[in-house]
């Protein structure tokens, strides 16, 4: 408690007049700056902003996820000693002064150091997130899909209430007129922000009656902007069935639906001038076409007329074409005459030689058949059984027709049969004698 009089109606007059709200205020700032005064505080940047003046603007809060925030301003002198750049969702540790901001009443804390203390849990949750859709590939720059030069119909996913819907009607009312568009409305923060936006980009997708889809909302806190952070969200934009511009913030805000986004806009108005050109470079380009047509036209007439005249000159004059394709046909009947005699000669003799050359062929081959067959028959010849019975040897069998060549073949009394140069002869074993080695 901070030992304030009770300010009652009924005992005012007893005890002293009522407090006045600038008294009350400075009070309570005399007793906040006296019995706090400097200190060391943690947490989490949110809302950072830098003012013209060099002035820092931010509330810090609760580093532990709780919802708990004070409202803190660095002077330009303590800004231009700061060794970073804060960014919002960073954990900081700030050095400073507690007070009271008199205008509005507001507990304050003005800065006087800052350091980094690492990031704050909105922020780790934002790389954990991103680091996981990356490696899953949503994020890559092969999957980005160009936009259309000349959108038809131009999709815009956002709160119907907010400034960015009627940043970028505006701007596409002045560039491109001629273009329409098409508002899928949702809410853009808050619990059900993440739902209903993906809903929204998935009813775009399905409906497929624009070009080009713009998804945007102004400025905020990280907090602000979570939803775009959404996995839902991410997940929706980059199973779009048309390209997907991201408007989300200013330029030094950054959701994950800008990285899962074809193209990044910096503001919801710079999306709409990247999503549509404008009504005079659309009406340039028309002229150059036209032009070009044109010319070419105009070239293609003129080619036509001059083969015309020179058709028309043909035809004036048939008699002279006539004799021209006589002299043509003459020339070609005094060539053909006087190249066939030597032409049929030439293939005469090439005939000629050619048989030549057959019939030699022909006797060579011949003439080999012959000496192969020769000494074919030769062999033959030496090896025909009948030549060697002539040299006065016989050939001996039993009686059921196996050859004899060996003593131990017979036995004394056998009968045998055998076949002479000129004849068969029936004889019988009369003695065995075997052949003895010497």
């Amino acid at each position: 408690m901070l030992g304030l009089p009770l300010i009652d109606g009924f005992a005012a007059g007893a005890r002293r007049s009522a407090w006045s709200v600038a008294a009350l205020v400075r009070e309570v700032a005399e007793l906040v700056g006296a019995g706090i005064g400097a200190c060391t505080v943690r947490g989490e940047i949110s809302g950072f902003s830098r003012a013209t003046s060099g002035h820092c603007y931010f509330n810090l809060k609760d580093a532990e996820g709780g919802t708990a925030l004070i409202r803190c301003a660095m002077f330009r002198r303590a800004a231009g000693l700061m060794a970073f750049m804060p960014t919002d969702g960073q954990l900081v540790e700030l050095r400073g002064r507690l007070g009271v901001y008199e205008p509005r009443g507001e507990l304050q804390l003005v800065v006087e150091a800052m350091q980094a203390a690492g990031a704050g849990a909105l922020y780790e949750q934002f790389l954990r997130l991103k680091a996981r859709l990356e490696a899953e590939g949503l994020f890559d720059p092969a999957r980005k899909r160009r936009l259309p030069a000349y959108p038809g119909a131009i999709g815009v996913v956002t709160s119907l209430g907010a400034a960015a819907l009627h940043d970028v009607l505006t701007a596409l009312a002045r560039r491109a007129p001629q273009t329409r568009v098409v508002v899928y409305p949702s809410i853009v923060q808050g619990v059900d922000a993440p739902n209903l936006l993906a809903d929204a980009i998935g009813l775009a997708s399905r409906r497929a009656e624009v070009d080009v889809l713009i998804v945007c909302r102004g400025g905020g806190s990280l907090e602000d902007l979570w939803a775009f952070n959404d996995e839902r969200v991410v997940r929706a934009i980059c199973a779009a069935s048309m390209p997907v511009v991201s408007g989300v913030g200013h330029e030094t805000d950054v959701t994950l639906a800008d990285f899962a986004a074809d193209l990044r806009a910096p503001t919801p108005t710079a999306a709409a001038e990247l999503a549509a050109p404008t009504r005079e470079s659309c009406l340039d380009r028309l002229d150059a076409i036209a032009s070009a047509m044109q010319r070419r036209v105009h070239d293609l007439l003129d080619t036509q007329a001059q083969r015309l005249d020179r058709s028309a000159l043909r035809l004036t004059r048939p008699g002279q074409a006539v004799r021209q394709q006589s002299q043509r046909l003459m020339l070609l009947a005094h060539r053909l005459a006087s190249h066939l005699p030597h032409a049929t000669q030439v293939q005469r003799t090439r005939l000629a030689q050619i048989e030549a050359d057959l019939r030699q062929r022909r006797a060579m081959r011949l003439a080999a058949c012959d000496q192969r067959l020769d000494a074919l028959s030769a062999r033959l010849r030496a090896l025909d059984p009948a030549q060697v019975l002539a040299r006065g040897y016989a050939w001996l069998s039993d009686a059921d027709g196996r050859a004899v060549v060996s003593a131990r073949q017979v036995d004394a009394g056998q009968p045998l049969q055998a076949v002479l140069n000129d004849g068969v002869v029936d004889v019988r074993v009369t003695q065995v004698r075997s052949r003895t080695s010497h």
